[in-house]
């Protein structure tokens, strides 16, 4: 069995955890991080747009961009120590749920976390990349809460019932 895990910041303890439970022994687990190269770009353009683009190499989205590559290896790093037995690190660059859909191609199963609003039962606890993800995965997804679920009630209400229109003949 394929195993991949997407590790994103704030969820991806509860991804490493639910693969070590329902990943068998022999499971090939891939610990998977994507890092969107659009941030650094918007903080060098910002930057650029401030203070002019002859700015002496001083661009912030360089540091930006080191910094991220930086978490991203100290967050594999994590995660292969919390999972606690063999795994396979991989990181990628570009837009998250393309690189994340991409990365899942083979496998036979991939472990999202629910990454939005997580008070209340819904749609809306999947932020727009994750539920690219989840509408598009080539394989099985086990969508995890990153927190304890919020009870039932918390479904939100039906909208109100409306009336058929009127059937003319």
């Amino acid at each position: 069995m394929k195993v991949v895990v997407w590790l994103a910041e704030g969820t991806w303890q509860a991804c490493v955890d639910a693969a070590a439970e329902v990943a068998p022994p022999a499971a090939s687990i891939t610990l998977l991080h994507v890092t969107d190269p659009a941030l650094a770009s918007d903080v060098s353009d910002a930057y650029a747009g401030m203070v002019g683009r002859g700015s002496g190499g001083r661009d912030p989205g360089l540091a930006v961009d080191a910094a991220a590559a930086r978490a991203a290896e100290a967050m594999l790093a994590a995660a292969a120590a919390r999972l606690d037995r063999p795994s396979s690190p991989a990181l990628r660059r570009g837009r998250l749920e393309r690189e994340v859909v991409s990365a899942a191609e083979g496998a036979d199963l991939l472990v999202v976390a629910r990454d939005g609003p997580v008070t209340r039962l819904g749609p809306r606890s999947l932020n727009p990349p994750t539920r690219f993800v989840v509408d598009h995965a080539p394989c099985a997804v086990l969508l995890v809460w990153p927190t304890p679920p919020p009870p039932v009630d918390t479904i939100p209400p039906p909208p109100p019932h409306k009336a058929a229109p009127p059937h003319h003949p």
